[in-house]
């Protein structure tokens, strides 16, 4: 039976199902899901009730298990105006598998002049996007299939730059409405997927790392990605997106890549 949400909870645990799987191993997760957890901690810490994330890093320590995972998030920075989160990602038991650390900023708005105030045009819906196929992973049921895609311009087997909608099918904690900002999250670990320019039989490009800044929350269930990635021939890549909701730009994402290359088996 195919799940029916990225993480089933289990006392103070988080279960992740099978739908978490990453692309490279179906032992470990895609980081998209654990950062949306942190994410989700870092909300509800203490003071969270009037404040909205405007900027959220991720460390990814170690390959994170499909397994269960215990976040914890504690204001290490109090504020009247904007205070700093530290959160983290453990397994059950106690090995620390990813960080994050976000500032959160107070819930308002501002008037602005009408020349400074402009976010980005909003790029084709995915209405005018197409499903392409994803590129072949080692099992039948994994993060892809949790996902909604439509791309405008690009595809997963195409290289180069690309942009893609991805819409979550599942809740990111079984019986909750995941945030904007999970939404986000989930989606944003995928820039270096969806913009690769490296053969996948030929090399690995696995990120140790994930920063969002958002200057507004996400609307609706669509999130965007307008994204890129640089090789230079070193081990460190680096893949950056324009963030968007159908309104327009929301934010930008990047991760910083390790540059694997396969040694190709005789035959």
């Amino acid at each position: 039976m195919t799940p029916q949400a990225f993480y089933e909870p289990d006392g103070a645990l988080l279960v992740a199902t099978e739908l978490t799987r990453g692309p490279w191993d179906s032992r470990i997760q895609h980081a998209g899901p654990p950062a949306a957890l942190l994410a989700r901690a870092i909300a509800a810490a203490p003071g969270g009730e009037d404040r909205r994330i405007a900027r959220i890093s991720c460390e990814i320590l170690r390959p994170v298990p499909v397994a269960p995972l215990k976040p914890h998030a504690q204001v290490t920075r109090p504020g009247r105006n904007v205070d700093l989160v530290d959160a983290r990602l453990e397994t059950a038991d106690g090995a620390c598998v990813m960080l994050a650390r976000a500032w959160r900023f107070p819930v308002g708005d501002v008037s602005l002049p009408a020349r400074a105030s402009a976010s980005g045009e909003p790029p084709l819906a995915p209405e005018h996007g197409q499903q392409v196929p994803f590129f072949p992973v080692p099992h039948d049921i994994g993060y892809e299939t949790a996902m909604d895609w439509r791309f405008t311009r690009g595809s997963f087997r195409e290289p180069g730059p690309a942009m893609a909608w991805m819409r979550m099918k599942v809740p990111l904690v079984a019986g909750e409405a995941p945030s904007p900002l999970a939404r986000v999250l989930v989606a944003a670990d995928s820039g270096s997927g969806v913009s690769a320019t490296l053969d996948r039989a030929g090399y690995q490009f696995m990120n140790v790392d994930l920063t969002v800044h958002l200057h507004r929350d996400p609307a609706g269930d669509w999130v965007g990605l307008d994204a890129s990635s640089t090789f230079t021939g070193t081990r460190a890549g680096l893949a950056c997106c324009d963030i968007y909701d159908r309104a327009g730009e929301v934010g930008r994402g990047s991760q910083t890549l390790l540059v694997t290359q396969l040694i190709p088996q005789r035959q």
